[in-house]
């Protein structure tokens, strides 16, 4: 049955929204009445949030083979196995389950991404709509805002985990209804990409390495800064809300910034904006610093991933996918080591502090190296090529 690229578009955003929005990124509002419950320590939750960024860097590269079976089938998978995930981890209360669990859900984010934007993306743009593309990249800030809206209605965190489940098979089953079985793939779908790396390729990716490390540290812990601010603690059930309504609208936003100005431009100017608010989010304990770091978090990060897939499919020459991949691996790796490297930090130190502040630093140093990266390549910015979909 054919779909209208409108439908389309909303398919991918249940996609998003149940494996993105939901299972990746419900663990930051549930975290901390868990800790609580279970008298985790900042490192033990920094460890479960990054093993799930592990199975996404595992999910991303073996999505980037050749898998048998259509991509329908391994989107529809990956949906199963994120609300499995999300369920069973209110059945155990072993630090070993919450890894593995975590490291399956991060596997089934990955494909639901990757996946579901080779379905959607790829007809939206044999249609000419993929405009309508950023339709789809918004269900990741939808089902934040929607998961942190539900979580916040419960008070054990085990119903959280539950509740989580229950609205991403709600989204997953909209998928299987507004998205069609896909054509059959192409011969050449499985043969690694010949990839050329440039100077202006190198410094880009080291920049999106940096700017893994330096959102995840507030993405993961700013509920439980909020929750252990007495000034700001009835501002908890808000918090993860508005990175929801900030994220949603964000591929949009920079999108247009990035036509306006250049896309590497743009990224220098979505990082500034993030470090602001990583540094609001621990030096500014007011309703309004909680109001700016959640914004800025949330209007930034899904962007900035955006901005620098599209620098890094225009960085170099030759096929673009494996820069893509290496784009994705750099940021996998900048997300696993942020989480665990602030929990070790907090647990010494007693704060989140110097990590946020060395995370600003990074994010910083990203928007430096995203202008270095356009003197060494200016046609990676160049006005034609800015106003092209990202495609994941």
């Amino acid at each position: 049955m054919n779909k209208s690229p409108l439908t389309l578009a909303i398919g991918g955003l249940f996609a998003m929204a149940a494996g993105i929005g939901i299972g990746r990124f419900v663990y930051t509002p549930i975290l901390p009445p868990m800790v609580e419950a279970l008298s985790l320590s900042k490192a033990e939750a920094g460890l479960i949030a990054s093993a799930n960024f592990v199975g996404y860097l595992a999910g991303a590269l073996l999505a980037a083979v050749r898998l048998p079976g259509s991509r329908r089938a391994w989107l529809l998978a990956g949906l199963a196995l994120n609300a499995i995930c999300l369920a069973a981890m209110a059945a155990t209360t072993s630090l070993a389950f919450f890894l593995l669990l975590r490291l399956l859900a991060g596997i089934a984010s990955a494909f639901c991404l990757i996946f579901s934007s080779a379905l959607v993306l790829d007809r939206l743009a044999a249609t000419g709509r993929s405009g309508l593309s950023a339709l789809h990249f918004s269900g990741v800030g939808i089902g934040i805002a929607a998961s942190a809206a539900l979580v916040a209605t419960l008070s054990d965190w085990r119903q959280m985990w539950l509740a989580s489940a229950a609205l991403a098979m709600l989204a997953a089953l909209a998928v299987v209804v507004i998205v069609p079985a896909d054509a059959a793939p192409s011969p050449t779908a499985g043969r690694a990409p010949r990839t050329r790396l440039s100077s202006a390729f190198i410094m880009l990716a080291v920049a999106y390495f940096l700017f893994g490390i330096g959102y995840i540290i507030t993405a993961t812990f700013l509920i439980d800064i909020v929750r252990g601010s007495p000034a700001i603690r009835h501002l908890e059930p808000y918090a993860w809300v508005l990175v929801g309504v900030g994220a949603a609208p964000s591929v949009v936003l920079w999108g247009a910034l990035g036509r306006r100005i250049g896309i590497l431009p743009a990224f220098a100017v979505a990082s500034l904006v993030e470090a602001a608010g990583v540094l609001a989010s621990v030096l500014w304990l007011q309703t309004l610093g909680v109001v700016i770091a959640a914004l800025f978090l949330g209007g930034t990060f899904m962007g900035l991933t955006a901005l620098g897939l599209i620098g890094a499919r225009e960085a170099g020459e030759g096929d673009p996918r494996g820069r893509i991949a290496l784009m994705t691996a750099a940021f996998s790796l900048g997300q696993i080591i942020g989480p665990v490297f602030a929990g070790v930090v907090y647990d010494a130190t007693g704060s989140l502090v110097w990590p946020s502040l060395l995370a600003a630093a990074g994010l910083v140093l990203a928007a430096l190296l995203s202008l270095a990266s356009q003197r060494f390549a200016p046609r990676t910015a160049s006005a034609s090529r800015a106003a092209r979909t990202p495609e994941t």
